[in-house]
């Protein structure tokens, strides 16, 4: 099924991440999890790639394994690191296993990677290609905050509606922790011609060595609401848990009830937070 039929449904939409083992003596651990997030009957599940497509081979088999238990997957899939051949080779294998399902990321650059002779330098350069591999339902990502590497957000909407101009469809947001940050940024999309839906992405932060980590890679506001459950509960690991997937599932909440109809759970792998996020929603997705 395309996940932009999905999103577009009346049915409020609770999705979910997963991430592929670096190494193959995790993979039963992995698959384990993925399992047990399926039994919740999300919307769809997505699944990450690998820093330089490190995982590639991972992704295609866990978003196969999802669709034997009746879920919808969705590829994640970078180009920067990859030569044409390459990347034209794993699409055609998520194409063999049937997923229709993909979220064209440029991804990072590897340290050390010449910048100046890249095959592929945009995630619009992925879009374009996978438009010619066939009828691929493709999102894509975008920052509420604005892309760490960009000069400024505005700058940033402008590159999103060259993706969404080449064939994206949908849009998943980076992590926030202010809603309104969300909601001034739709604002912001629309005033530039961008409207295709976007899927809000939400992190429930479990413990605090994450909240520092989440700051140096992508810089987002913290509110203070957020920050004294931090302070608080930060030294009590299994009462910052509950804190943690409050929040979220508060945050979700009030998505839903200001119109926002699909919501992305980043999961980190961990079944037990899918599963309480998804108990504290059963009556509104129900």
């Amino acid at each position: 099924m395309k996940i932009i039929d999905i999103i577009k449904g009346e049915r409020p939409c609770l999705s979910f991440e997963v991430f592929p083992p670096k190494t193959s003596d995790k993979y039963a651990s992995v698959s384990h999890a993925v399992s047990e997030i399926a039994k919740l009957n999300p919307g769809y599940m997505s699944v990450t790639y690998g820093a330089g497509g490190g995982t590639s081979d991972y992704t295609a088999k866990i978003a196969a394994e999802l669709l034997s238990y009746g879920v919808t997957p969705l590829a994640h899939l970078s180009c920067v690191s990859s030569t044409r051949e390459k990347l034209s080779a794993q699409i055609e294998k998520l194409k063999s296993l049937g997923i229709e399902n993909i979220l064209a990321l440029r991804g990072d650059i590897p340290d050390g990677m010449d910048k100046e002779n890249l095959e592929y330098r945009y995630a619009y350069e992925l879009i374009d290609e996978l438009k010619r591999h066939g009828d691929f339902c493709i999102g894509g990502a975008c920052y509420p905050e604005g892309h760490p590497e960009s000069v400024s957000v505005g700058k940033d909407i402008e590159y999103l509606k060259t993706k969404v101009d080449s064939g994206c469809q949908f849009l998943t947001t980076q992590m926030f922790f202010d809603n309104n940050i969300l909601y001034n940024f739709l604002y912001r999309l629309l005033r530039t011609g961008v409207d295709v839906p976007v899927v809000a992405g939400i992190m429930p932060v479990t413990n605090a060595s994450q909240v520092k980590r989440i700051c140096s890679i992508s810089g987002n506001t913290l509110p203070q609401k957020f920050l004294r459950i931090v302070e608080r509960y930060g030294d009590n690991p299994a009462a910052m848990k509950q804190a943690g997937i409050a929040y979220a599932a508060e945050q979700i909440i009030d998505l839903y009830a200001n119109g926002i109809n699909a919501v992305h759970v980043y999961s980190m792998n961990n079944a037990d937070v899918a599963f309480k996020i998804r108990s504290m929603l059963s009556d509104i997705i129900a």
